[in-house]
């Protein structure tokens, strides 16, 4: 088989690019096209004006979601600008889909603005910073990636009232960090780009240096919290004694048990066994080990849980499940995965379950991932066939306190998130041919920076004009109390 048979061969199998091609093949790669899409293009931004509208677009949907929750998806979204931006990743999708592209693809996380990057366990029990919403991830053109990011910065810095000067270096400064270290995994094997990192003493030595002697301290209190959020902590916040065991507490529309959902005539021995038989497909999708350890916890009881903001509406339950006794929690989330939004632009996905395109994508893009990462598909109480993806609810997860953050801290925080995304899209591109497309002048940094300024502009006119639909009744928001 010639190279390039073999090479399109990998590529349809869904690994990585490249493969096949020596180093000079792929310089060669990065510098066509560079040559088609001159890296200074990317600072273009003009909305098709013929396509939908984004409330058009976020209305369709609103059609597969909980009609009852949509109003508050839309609520938490015309909060601000920012809560807007974090919760419309499809309108960005389409607006991505008229940008220029270089032709050299990746594993995508579709979704990656700077609150999708944060800390958690590794299964060595270590805190790790990394990329950890992979609810849009696809196969597709890093630039995207790149550029949500840069724009989410962009908004962020305005929501502050960073001035004009301090937004656009910050947005530099981390696209600029993307920048040189995909070089950096463009010089290195492949082993150590598939075992580079971030963990928290990294984070500390390399991307924390710069902080106040009052900001590490902060910095250190909230690492402190992050590892008691775990499944005792959310024991305690979750769950009340009920008839000598324990039973998950509804909290209002945030945590709903199953028992006010199901068909109150449903027998429960048989939503139970149910329940068994979905949790045991989810079983079937873990490695050997894993189902081990999760066959020592039984099931007790289920609720659906509201989640993030882009997210509301859609079926977010969380299991609790008990080892040997009421201080063995094991708290499982159950999460709806749909298509990703970023289909309706590039090719499906490969996988008919899009629970399993979830966790494919995420345990490419991340360097460790959750020991309980699996997949199911499920008959909803609607009888409508449904993908969830599976892990657990909480373990030492947490995300930066962005609102307030000062600027030096910001531009720390998106440089390390810039270096994050470059890692996770070095494990399944070609860094080779991505740097060597980037080069060693800022040209493409800057570039980037102009476009996160424009999308900055149009996304304040977005959420303008859902604020407006608001006030009209055209689109019905609820507070989130």
């Amino acid at each position: 088989m010639d190279t390039v048979s073999m090479t399109v061969l990998v590529q349809e199998r869904g690994a990585v690019e490249g493969v096949g091609l020596s180093r000079a093949e792929r310089v060669a790669r990065g510098k066509a096209a560079r040559a088609r899409v001159p890296r200074s293009s990317h600072a273009e931004f003009v909305r098709d004006s013929a396509g939908p509208s984004p409330l058009e677009l976020l209305a369709r949907q609103d059609e597969s979601r909980i009609p009852d929750l949509v109003p508050i998806r839309y609520g938490r979204m015309a909060v601000s600008a920012f809560t807007y931006f974090r919760g419309a990743a499809l309108p960005m999708a389409a607006d991505l889909a008229a940008t220029p592209r270089g032709g050299l693809s990746v594993q995508v996380c579709g979704d990656a603005h700077l609150m999708n990057f944060g800390v958690f366990a590794s299964p060595e029990r270590r805190l790790v910073f990394d990329i950890n919403d992979f609810d849009e991830t696809l196969p597709g053109p890093w630039e995207w990636d790149v550029k949500r990011l840069a724009a989410s910065l962009e908004i962020a810095g305005r929501s502050n009232g960073y001035p004009t000067k301090r937004r656009r270096g910050i947005v530099v400064a981390a696209v600029a960090e993307y920048r040189r270290a995909m070089r950096a995994f463009a010089s290195a094997t492949a082993l150590d780009v598939w075992y580079a990192h971030a963990d928290v003493d990294m984070v500390r030595t390399v991307y924390a240096q710069n902080l106040s002697a009052a900001s590490r301290k902060k910095l250190d209190g909230n690492l402190a919290r992050v590892r008691t959020k775990n499944n005792l902590g959310a024991l305690r916040q979750f769950t009340e004694a009920s008839d000598g065991g324990l039973r998950i507490v509804s909290e209002a529309h945030r945590v709903v048990r199953v028992d006010e959902i199901a068909d109150p005539g449903q027998d429960p021995q048989e939503l139970r066994a149910r329940l068994g038989e979905v949790l045991a497909a989810y079983r079937e999708t873990l490695e050997p080990e894993r189902r081990a350890l999760l066959d020592r916890y039984s099931y007790v009881d289920l609720a659906r849980k509201i989640v993030g903001v882009g997210s509301v509406g859609t079926r977010c339950w969380m299991v609790l499940m008990l080892g040997v006794d009421n201080q063995d929690p094991l708290f499982l989330q159950a999460k709806e995965a749909g298509p990703s939004v970023l289909e309706e632009f590039l090719a499906p996905s490969r996988f008919d379950n899009a629970g399993q395109r979830v966790v494919t994508g995420q345990r490419l893009m991340q360097t460790v991932s959750d020991i309980f990462l699996g997949w199911v598909r499920v008959a909803g109480f609607d009888s409508q066939s449904r993908d969830f993806y599976l892990r657990q609810l909480r373990d030492w997860k947490g995300s930066a306190e962005i609102d307030g953050m000062l600027w030096p801290n910001m531009t720390d925080y998106g440089r390390l998130c810039g270096w994050t995304l470059a890692r996770a899209h070095a494990r399944s591109g070609d860094p080779i041919a991505i740097g060597s497309y980037l080069g060693s002048a800022s040209v493409f940094d800057e570039a980037v920076a102009e476009f996160a300024a424009a999308y900055a502009d149009q996304n304040e006119r977005d959420h303008a004009a859902l604020l407006a639909a608001i006030a009209s009744g055209a689109v019905r928001a609820d507070t989130d109390t």
